[in-house]
Protein backbone atom coordinates (compact mmCIF):
# COMPACT_ATOMS: atom_id res chain seq x y z
CA UNK A 1 0.00 0.00 0.00
CA UNK A 2 1.58 3.28 -1.11
CA UNK A 3 1.69 6.24 1.23
CA UNK A 4 0.35 9.70 0.33
CA UNK A 5 2.86 11.98 -1.40
CA UNK A 6 4.51 14.59 0.81
CA UNK A 7 3.04 18.09 1.00
CA UNK A 8 4.26 20.63 -1.52
CA UNK A 9 4.68 24.35 -0.90
CA UNK A 10 4.89 26.58 -3.98
CA UNK A 11 6.40 30.02 -3.30
CA UNK A 12 5.83 33.05 -5.48
CA UNK A 13 7.30 36.49 -4.96
CA UNK A 14 9.72 37.78 -2.36
CA UNK A 15 12.37 36.23 -0.18
CA UNK A 16 10.12 36.67 2.83
CA UNK A 17 7.59 34.36 1.18
CA UNK A 18 10.36 31.84 0.56
CA UNK A 19 11.33 31.95 4.23
CA UNK A 20 7.75 31.66 5.44
CA UNK A 21 7.14 28.73 3.11
CA UNK A 22 9.63 26.68 5.09
CA UNK A 23 7.68 27.27 8.30
CA UNK A 24 4.50 26.31 6.45
CA UNK A 25 6.17 23.16 5.15
CA UNK A 26 6.79 22.04 8.72
CA UNK A 27 3.24 22.94 9.81
CA UNK A 28 1.61 20.83 7.09
CA UNK A 29 3.95 17.83 7.33
CA UNK A 30 2.19 14.53 6.74
CA UNK A 31 -0.75 16.00 4.82
CA UNK A 32 -1.69 15.31 1.19
CA UNK A 33 -1.68 19.03 0.42
CA UNK A 34 -0.34 21.62 -1.98
CA UNK A 35 0.06 25.11 -0.52
CA UNK A 36 0.42 28.00 -2.95
CA UNK A 37 2.08 30.90 -1.12
CA UNK A 38 0.95 33.75 -3.35
CA UNK A 39 2.27 37.15 -4.36
CA UNK A 40 0.29 40.30 -5.14
CA UNK A 41 3.00 42.79 -6.05
CA UNK A 42 1.70 43.02 -9.65
CA UNK A 43 -1.24 41.78 -11.66
CA UNK A 44 1.19 39.42 -13.36
CA UNK A 45 2.07 37.95 -9.95
CA UNK A 46 -1.61 37.35 -9.19
CA UNK A 47 -2.03 35.72 -12.62
CA UNK A 48 1.00 33.52 -11.91
CA UNK A 49 -0.63 32.47 -8.65
CA UNK A 50 -3.78 31.37 -10.47
CA UNK A 51 -1.70 29.47 -13.03
CA UNK A 52 0.17 27.70 -10.21
CA UNK A 53 -3.12 26.72 -8.56
CA UNK A 54 -4.52 25.20 -11.74
CA UNK A 55 -1.28 23.35 -12.43
CA UNK A 56 -1.23 22.01 -8.87
CA UNK A 57 -4.74 20.61 -9.30
CA UNK A 58 -3.74 18.89 -12.54
CA UNK A 59 -0.57 17.46 -11.04
CA UNK A 60 -2.06 16.45 -7.68
CA UNK A 61 -5.78 15.74 -8.31
CA UNK A 62 -6.26 14.06 -4.94
CA UNK A 63 -4.47 16.66 -2.83
CA UNK A 64 -6.02 19.48 -0.85
CA UNK A 65 -5.15 22.79 -2.55
CA UNK A 66 -4.68 25.67 -0.10
CA UNK A 67 -3.88 29.26 -1.11
CA UNK A 68 -2.15 31.66 1.24
CA UNK A 69 0.08 34.75 0.95
CA UNK A 70 -0.56 38.33 -0.11
CA UNK A 71 -2.91 37.66 -3.03
CA UNK A 72 -5.06 35.40 -0.85
CA UNK A 73 -5.10 37.98 1.95
CA UNK A 74 -6.19 40.80 -0.35
CA UNK A 75 -8.77 38.83 -2.33
CA UNK A 76 -9.88 35.75 -0.36
CA UNK A 77 -13.28 35.64 -2.09
CA UNK A 78 -11.68 35.56 -5.53
CA UNK A 79 -9.55 32.55 -4.67
CA UNK A 80 -12.30 30.79 -2.75
CA UNK A 81 -14.39 30.99 -5.92
CA UNK A 82 -11.79 29.04 -7.93
CA UNK A 83 -13.00 25.44 -8.34
CA UNK A 84 -9.46 24.14 -7.83
CA UNK A 85 -9.13 25.71 -4.37
CA UNK A 86 -10.15 23.86 -1.20
CA UNK A 87 -9.09 26.43 1.42
CA UNK A 88 -7.77 29.98 1.76
CA UNK A 89 -5.47 31.00 4.64
CA UNK A 90 -4.50 34.64 5.25
CA UNK A 91 -1.06 36.10 5.86
CA UNK A 92 -1.75 36.79 9.53
CA UNK A 93 -2.68 33.13 10.04
CA UNK A 94 -0.33 31.13 7.83
CA UNK A 95 2.42 30.67 10.42
CA UNK A 96 -0.02 29.43 13.08
CA UNK A 97 -0.57 25.70 13.57
CA UNK A 98 -4.25 26.35 14.36
CA UNK A 99 -4.85 27.66 10.83
CA UNK A 100 -3.77 24.32 9.35
CA UNK A 101 -5.37 22.09 11.99
CA UNK A 102 -8.92 22.94 10.94
CA UNK A 103 -11.30 22.24 8.07
CA UNK A 104 -12.57 25.83 7.95
CA UNK A 105 -12.62 26.87 4.28
CA UNK A 106 -11.51 30.47 4.84
CA UNK A 107 -9.13 31.49 7.64
CA UNK A 108 -8.33 35.13 6.96
CA UNK A 109 -7.91 37.56 9.86
CA UNK A 110 -7.93 41.36 9.58
CA UNK A 111 -4.28 41.97 8.73
CA UNK A 112 -4.55 45.68 9.52
CA UNK A 113 -5.27 44.84 13.16
CA UNK A 114 -2.13 42.74 13.61
CA UNK A 115 0.31 44.41 16.00
CA UNK A 116 2.38 41.59 17.46
CA UNK A 117 5.69 40.42 16.11
CA UNK A 118 5.92 37.23 14.13
CA UNK A 119 5.11 34.28 16.44
CA UNK A 120 7.37 32.05 14.35
CA UNK A 121 10.73 33.04 13.00
CA UNK A 122 10.61 31.81 9.45
CA UNK A 123 13.81 30.32 8.13
CA UNK A 124 14.99 28.92 4.87
CA UNK A 125 15.51 25.48 3.42
CA UNK A 126 17.25 23.17 5.87
CA UNK A 127 19.14 21.51 3.01
CA UNK A 128 20.61 24.75 1.67
CA UNK A 129 23.78 26.51 2.70
CA UNK A 130 21.95 29.84 2.86
CA UNK A 131 19.10 30.56 5.30
CA UNK A 132 16.55 33.39 5.23
CA UNK A 133 15.42 34.75 8.58
CA UNK A 134 12.39 37.01 8.94
CA UNK A 135 13.06 39.94 11.26
CA UNK A 136 10.31 42.34 10.14
CA UNK A 137 6.90 42.15 8.50
CA UNK A 138 4.34 44.64 7.20
CA UNK A 139 4.71 48.22 6.01
CA UNK A 140 3.49 51.58 7.30
CA UNK A 141 4.23 53.47 4.07
CA UNK A 142 1.70 54.01 1.33
CA UNK A 143 3.47 54.13 -2.01
CA UNK A 144 0.77 54.93 -4.53
CA UNK A 145 1.41 51.86 -6.69
CA UNK A 146 1.60 49.25 -3.92
CA UNK A 147 -1.06 46.92 -2.52
CA UNK A 148 1.33 44.98 -0.30
CA UNK A 149 0.51 46.85 2.97
CA UNK A 150 -3.03 45.50 2.60
CA UNK A 151 -1.60 42.01 2.26
CA UNK A 152 0.98 42.28 5.04
CA UNK A 153 -0.48 44.78 7.49
CA UNK A 154 1.38 47.33 9.66
CA UNK A 155 5.12 47.20 10.26
CA UNK A 156 6.19 45.00 13.15
CA UNK A 157 9.57 43.70 14.24
CA UNK A 158 10.96 40.56 15.84
CA UNK A 159 12.86 41.23 19.10
CA UNK A 160 16.62 41.14 18.64
CA UNK A 161 17.14 38.40 21.23
CA UNK A 162 14.84 36.04 19.36
CA UNK A 163 16.59 36.84 16.07
CA UNK A 164 20.02 36.18 17.58
CA UNK A 165 18.89 32.87 19.08
CA UNK A 166 17.37 31.76 15.76
CA UNK A 167 20.49 32.64 13.79
CA UNK A 168 22.76 30.97 16.33
CA UNK A 169 20.71 27.79 15.94
CA UNK A 170 20.90 27.92 12.15
CA UNK A 171 24.66 28.46 12.21
CA UNK A 172 25.07 25.57 14.65
CA UNK A 173 23.05 23.44 12.22
CA UNK A 174 25.55 24.16 9.45
CA UNK A 175 24.31 27.24 7.61
CA UNK A 176 27.20 29.36 6.39
CA UNK A 177 25.21 32.41 5.26
CA UNK A 178 22.15 34.18 6.70
CA UNK A 179 19.90 36.61 4.84
CA UNK A 180 17.77 38.99 6.92
CA UNK A 181 14.36 39.49 5.30
CA UNK A 182 11.34 41.72 5.76
CA UNK A 183 8.67 43.55 3.83
CA UNK A 184 10.25 46.91 4.72
CA UNK A 185 13.49 45.79 6.34
CA UNK A 186 14.94 49.23 7.06
CA UNK A 187 11.86 50.13 9.14
CA UNK A 188 12.93 47.53 11.71
CA UNK A 189 12.64 48.48 15.36
CA UNK A 190 10.41 51.46 16.23
CA UNK A 191 7.66 49.18 17.57
CA UNK A 192 10.05 47.45 20.01
CA UNK A 193 11.14 48.66 23.47
CA UNK A 194 13.95 51.15 23.10
CA UNK A 195 13.25 51.54 19.37
CA UNK A 196 16.36 49.71 18.10
CA UNK A 197 17.45 50.27 14.52
CA UNK A 198 18.35 47.74 11.83
CA UNK A 199 21.99 48.70 12.29
CA UNK A 200 21.80 47.90 16.00
CA UNK A 201 20.20 44.55 15.21
CA UNK A 202 23.00 43.71 12.78
CA UNK A 203 25.61 44.70 15.37
CA UNK A 204 24.02 42.36 17.91
CA UNK A 205 23.91 39.48 15.45
CA UNK A 206 27.58 39.88 14.52
CA UNK A 207 28.63 40.24 18.17
CA UNK A 208 26.60 37.38 19.63
CA UNK A 209 27.00 34.90 16.76
CA UNK A 210 30.76 35.02 16.08
CA UNK A 211 30.56 31.74 14.13
CA UNK A 212 28.34 33.37 11.48
CA UNK A 213 30.55 33.68 8.42
CA UNK A 214 28.37 35.56 5.92
CA UNK A 215 25.44 37.93 6.44
CA UNK A 216 23.25 39.52 3.77
CA UNK A 217 20.39 41.98 3.96
CA UNK A 218 17.44 41.82 1.59
CA UNK A 219 15.96 44.90 -0.11
CA UNK A 220 16.69 48.21 1.65
CA UNK A 221 15.06 51.63 1.44
CA UNK A 222 18.09 53.84 0.85
CA UNK A 223 16.61 56.87 2.62
CA UNK A 224 16.58 54.87 5.88
CA UNK A 225 20.22 53.76 5.77
CA UNK A 226 21.63 55.67 8.75
CA UNK A 227 25.27 56.21 9.69
CA UNK A 228 25.47 53.03 11.78
CA UNK A 229 24.05 50.79 9.04
CA UNK A 230 26.17 52.52 6.37
CA UNK A 231 29.32 51.85 8.39
CA UNK A 232 28.41 48.18 8.71
CA UNK A 233 27.59 47.76 5.02
CA UNK A 234 30.91 49.29 3.99
CA UNK A 235 33.26 48.25 6.78
CA UNK A 236 32.20 44.84 8.07
CA UNK A 237 33.75 41.98 6.11
CA UNK A 238 31.18 39.44 7.31
CA UNK A 239 28.45 41.48 5.59
CA UNK A 240 28.56 40.57 1.93
CA UNK A 241 29.39 43.36 -0.58
CA UNK A 242 25.94 43.39 -2.15
CA UNK A 243 23.07 45.75 -1.51
CA UNK A 244 19.64 45.78 -3.14
CA UNK A 245 17.90 49.16 -3.11
CA UNK A 246 14.22 49.91 -3.50
CA UNK A 247 14.70 52.76 -5.99
CA UNK A 248 11.61 52.28 -8.24
CA UNK A 249 12.34 55.26 -10.51
CA UNK A 250 14.99 57.77 -11.50
CA UNK A 251 12.81 60.83 -12.12
CA UNK A 252 11.91 63.20 -9.29
CA UNK A 253 8.36 63.91 -10.46
CA UNK A 254 7.60 60.20 -10.81
CA UNK A 255 9.12 59.55 -7.39
CA UNK A 256 6.81 62.18 -5.89
CA UNK A 257 3.80 60.68 -7.63
CA UNK A 258 4.83 57.28 -6.32
CA UNK A 259 5.02 58.86 -2.84
CA UNK A 260 8.57 57.70 -2.41
CA UNK A 261 10.65 59.49 0.20
CA UNK A 262 13.91 59.93 -1.71
CA UNK A 263 15.05 61.98 -4.68
CA UNK A 264 17.10 60.90 -7.65
CA UNK A 265 20.10 62.85 -6.38
CA UNK A 266 19.90 61.13 -2.99
CA UNK A 267 20.01 57.70 -4.64
CA UNK A 268 22.99 58.61 -6.81
CA UNK A 269 24.82 60.12 -3.84
CA UNK A 270 24.15 57.07 -1.66
CA UNK A 271 25.61 54.72 -4.26
CA UNK A 272 28.60 57.03 -4.78
CA UNK A 273 29.31 56.99 -1.04
CA UNK A 274 28.84 53.21 -0.79
CA UNK A 275 31.22 52.48 -3.65
CA UNK A 276 33.77 55.03 -2.44
CA UNK A 277 33.85 53.36 0.96
CA UNK A 278 33.68 49.79 -0.42
CA UNK A 279 34.58 49.68 -4.13
CA UNK A 280 33.66 46.01 -4.59
CA UNK A 281 30.07 46.46 -3.40
CA UNK A 282 27.53 45.40 -6.05
CA UNK A 283 24.29 47.33 -6.43
CA UNK A 284 20.90 45.81 -7.15
CA UNK A 285 17.68 47.76 -7.51
CA UNK A 286 13.96 47.53 -8.18
CA UNK A 287 12.81 49.73 -11.07
CA UNK A 288 9.28 50.24 -12.43
CA UNK A 289 8.76 51.06 -16.11
CA UNK A 290 5.75 52.98 -17.37
CA UNK A 291 4.39 54.41 -14.12
CA UNK A 292 1.31 56.60 -14.73
CA UNK A 293 2.12 60.01 -16.30
CA UNK A 294 5.68 58.89 -17.19
CA UNK A 295 6.74 60.59 -20.43
CA UNK A 296 9.81 59.93 -22.56
CA UNK A 297 12.01 62.36 -20.62
CA UNK A 298 10.96 60.92 -17.27
CA UNK A 299 11.67 57.40 -18.52
CA UNK A 300 15.07 58.54 -19.81
CA UNK A 301 15.95 59.62 -16.26
CA UNK A 302 15.12 56.14 -14.97
CA UNK A 303 17.03 54.48 -17.80
CA UNK A 304 20.09 56.61 -17.01
CA UNK A 305 19.89 55.55 -13.37
CA UNK A 306 21.27 52.12 -14.29
CA UNK A 307 24.59 53.74 -15.19
CA UNK A 308 24.41 56.54 -12.63
CA UNK A 309 23.88 54.04 -9.78
CA UNK A 310 26.03 51.24 -11.27
CA UNK A 311 23.10 48.81 -11.08
CA UNK A 312 24.30 45.30 -11.95
CA UNK A 313 21.51 43.29 -10.28
CA UNK A 314 18.40 44.95 -11.78
CA UNK A 315 14.89 43.79 -10.96
CA UNK A 316 12.61 45.34 -13.57
CA UNK A 317 8.81 45.55 -13.42
CA UNK A 318 6.47 47.00 -16.03
CA UNK A 319 3.95 49.06 -14.04
CA UNK A 320 0.86 47.05 -13.14
CA UNK A 321 -2.25 48.95 -11.92
CA UNK A 322 -3.48 47.42 -8.67
CA UNK A 323 -7.14 47.96 -7.82
CA UNK A 324 -7.69 50.35 -4.92
CA UNK A 325 -4.30 52.05 -5.16
CA UNK A 326 -4.00 55.78 -5.95
CA UNK A 327 -1.77 55.13 -8.97
CA UNK A 328 -4.51 53.07 -10.61
CA UNK A 329 -6.60 56.27 -10.81
CA UNK A 330 -3.83 58.32 -12.41
CA UNK A 331 -3.50 58.80 -16.21
CA UNK A 332 -2.09 55.50 -17.43
CA UNK A 333 0.76 54.84 -19.85
CA UNK A 334 -0.33 52.54 -22.69
CA UNK A 335 0.48 48.85 -22.00
CA UNK A 336 2.62 48.47 -25.12
CA UNK A 337 4.72 51.47 -24.08
CA UNK A 338 5.09 50.02 -20.57
CA UNK A 339 6.29 46.73 -22.02
CA UNK A 340 8.70 48.46 -24.40
CA UNK A 341 10.21 50.57 -21.62
CA UNK A 342 10.58 47.54 -19.37
CA UNK A 343 12.40 45.73 -22.19
CA UNK A 344 14.73 48.70 -22.67
CA UNK A 345 15.48 48.80 -18.95
CA UNK A 346 16.20 45.05 -18.95
CA UNK A 347 18.49 45.42 -21.95
CA UNK A 348 20.42 48.24 -20.26
CA UNK A 349 20.59 46.26 -17.03
CA UNK A 350 21.78 43.13 -18.84
CA UNK A 351 24.48 45.13 -20.61
CA UNK A 352 25.65 46.68 -17.34
CA UNK A 353 25.70 43.27 -15.69
CA UNK A 354 27.66 41.68 -18.55
CA UNK A 355 30.27 44.43 -18.45
CA UNK A 356 30.61 44.13 -14.69
CA UNK A 357 31.02 40.35 -14.83
CA UNK A 358 33.86 40.78 -17.33
CA UNK A 359 35.74 42.90 -14.78
CA UNK A 360 35.72 39.94 -12.38
CA UNK A 361 37.52 37.56 -14.75
CA UNK A 362 40.94 36.68 -13.34
CA UNK A 363 40.05 37.60 -9.77
CA UNK A 364 39.99 35.24 -6.81
CA UNK A 365 36.79 35.05 -4.79
CA UNK A 366 35.13 33.09 -1.99
CA UNK A 367 32.25 30.96 -3.26
CA UNK A 368 29.43 29.53 -1.16
CA UNK A 369 28.58 26.25 -2.89
CA UNK A 370 24.85 25.66 -3.24
CA UNK A 371 22.69 22.89 -4.61
CA UNK A 372 23.45 21.49 -7.12
CA UNK A 373 27.08 21.34 -6.07
CA UNK A 374 28.59 22.86 -9.20
CA UNK A 375 27.36 26.41 -8.62
CA UNK A 376 26.86 29.13 -6.04
CA UNK A 377 27.26 32.85 -5.38
CA UNK A 378 30.29 34.90 -4.44
CA UNK A 379 30.10 37.80 -2.01
CA UNK A 380 28.81 40.33 -4.55
CA UNK A 381 26.03 37.85 -5.46
CA UNK A 382 27.35 37.07 -8.92
CA UNK A 383 26.38 33.53 -9.83
CA UNK A 384 29.27 31.16 -10.51
CA UNK A 385 29.41 27.80 -12.29
CA UNK A 386 32.30 25.64 -11.11
CA UNK A 387 34.30 23.48 -13.49
CA UNK A 388 33.79 20.49 -11.18
CA UNK A 389 31.24 19.57 -8.49
CA UNK A 390 31.84 20.45 -4.85
CA UNK A 391 30.03 19.84 -1.59
CA UNK A 392 27.02 22.12 -0.97
CA UNK A 393 27.67 24.30 2.04
CA UNK A 394 31.42 24.55 1.47
CA UNK A 395 33.05 27.96 1.07
CA UNK A 396 35.78 27.64 -1.55
CA UNK A 397 38.53 29.91 -2.79
CA UNK A 398 38.08 30.11 -6.56
CA UNK A 399 39.55 31.85 -9.59
CA UNK A 400 37.14 33.36 -12.10
CA UNK A 401 38.06 32.08 -15.56
CA UNK A 402 35.29 33.43 -17.83
CA UNK A 403 32.08 35.45 -17.98
CA UNK A 404 29.12 34.42 -20.12
CA UNK A 405 27.04 37.60 -19.80
CA UNK A 406 24.78 36.30 -17.04
CA UNK A 407 27.11 34.01 -15.11
CA UNK A 408 30.74 33.47 -14.21
CA UNK A 409 32.76 30.31 -14.66
CA UNK A 410 35.49 29.40 -12.22
CA UNK A 411 38.03 26.82 -11.15
CA UNK A 412 38.77 25.81 -7.62
CA UNK A 413 42.11 26.98 -6.26
CA UNK A 414 44.44 24.19 -5.18
CA UNK A 415 46.48 24.41 -2.03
Amino acid sequence: MSSAPPPEVISLGCRLNIAESETIRALVAGRDMVVVNSCAVTNAAVKATRVAIRRARRDRPGAQIVVTGCAAQIDPAGFTAMPEVDRVVGNADKLLFSAWDTDTAVVVSDIMQVRDTAPHLAASFSAHARAFVEVQNGCDHRCTFCAIPFGRGPSRSVPAGAVVDRIAGLVAAGHREIVLTGVDLTSYGPDLPGAPTLGQLVERILHHVPALERLRLSSLDGIEIDHRLFALLTGEERIMPHIHLSLQAGDDMILKRMKRRHSRAESVDLVRRLKTARPDIAIGADLIAGFPTEDDAMFANTLALIDDCAIVHPHIFPYSPRAGTPAARMPQVAPDIRRDRAARLRHAGDSARAGWLQTLVGTTQDLLVERPGDRGHIGNFAEVLLDEPATPGDILRITITAATGTQLRATRETL
